[in-house]
């Protein structure tokens, strides 16, 4: 795996600074039943880091005392964590909004029978990965027989009423592009989804989030080999748009990592670039402090967020 931070200081990213904290995303470890190129987290089955129980109590500590109301899991595939179920559930005893960054295929996972009716029943938002609405563009991604069980996830999801605009049980999917270029438009991408998972496969869903690929970790690396890294920074760097900085997610959000470390976004994580740039911070360490107004450590591969429409967690910045 080549190191990507050390390439990342050529075009110096404009400096900002954080708001008022709204969500907590919390990484509870960087196991996967999937592979993917673009993973930016380098996530696989054989990846054993994973949230403990321990940590898991700071995460609800934190989101009791602070007055956030969003939790958003991520991983791997957070629902393999052995305390996913629990961290859900006592997170919607606090009355917090609750959302699960899903790669659908786990739906499908031995001992996760029962997983798509205990989201429904806790009524947690999932935010889905289908790189594309084609069988050959989401095998190619992602590995033979992906999209096949995909679509058997949504499909189950639907018949528990995600996707419907009356039932309040939100289903979302992400976009990534197949390689070094920026997605297309989000809002047109998205039309285009709807109508052909709807005609072929008799699926629905509400948004279509679409993510630029960062260069870091898996696909950074893949980058590197193929010799289209610096390229792929100067598109980036070229499509940047300063009214985009206004709402990157790092100003509202902090990541949290399977030890309960904090970062400014999941990607300065996965860069081991510690929250505001300083020394490595603990989430319980932040109960009680007041962050508006801190410094956001950056880097070049922050540019993957405001280029061209912009690119967040909840998708493009100007859709």
């Amino acid at each position: 795996m080549h190191a990507t931070l050390p390439l990342m200081r050529h075009f110096g990213f404009p400096a900002i600074r954080r708001a008022r904290l709204e969500t907590l995303q919390v990484n509870v470890g960087y196991r996967c039943n999937q592979s993917c190129l673009h993973c930016h987290v380098n996530a696989g089955p054989s990846r054993t880091e994973s949230m403990g129980r321990e940590t898991l109590a700071d995460v609800l500590a934190f989101l009791e005392v602070s007055g956030v109301r969003r939790l958003d899991i991520t991983g791997g595939a957070p629902e393999l964590n052995a305390h996913f179920r629990e961290l859900v559930a006592r997170a919607r005893e606090l009355g917090t909004h609750v959302i699960d960054r899903c790669n659908l295929t786990v739906l499908e996972e031995p001992g996760q029978e029962d997983l798509a009716e205990f989201l429904a029943a806790h009524g947690v938002a999932l935010v889905a990965s289908l790189p594309c609405y084609l069988e050959e563009n989401v095998d190619r991604q992602r590995g033979k027989g992906v999209f096949e069980r995909s679509l058997a996830a949504l499909r189950r999801l639907n018949r528990l009423g995600y996707g419907a605009p009356a039932s309040g049980l939100e289903l979302n999917l992400v976009y990534n592009p197949q390689g070094a270029v920026l997605p297309p438009s989000q809002a047109a991408l998205e039309a285009d989804y709807k109508r052909a998972l709807a005609e072929r496969h008799g699926v629905a869903f509400n948004r279509l989030y679409t993510l630029a690929n960062m260069p870091i970790q898996r696909f950074g690396s893949t980058l590197i080999s193929k010799g289209q890294f610096n390229a792929y920074l100067a598109l980036l760097h070229a499509a940047h748009r300063d009214e985009n900085l206004e709402t990157v997610m790092c100003r509202t959000l902090v990541s949290v990592d399977w030890r309960g470390y904090v970062y400014d976004c999941d990607f300065n994580q996965m860069l081991g670039l510690p929250l505001g740039g300083g020394s490595k911070t603990h989430l319980s360490e932040l109960i009680g402090r007041e962050l508006s107004g801190n410094p956001i450590a950056v880097r070049d591969h922050c540019y993957g967020c405001t280029a061209g429409q912009g690119s967040s967690c909840g998708g493009a910045l100007d859709g």
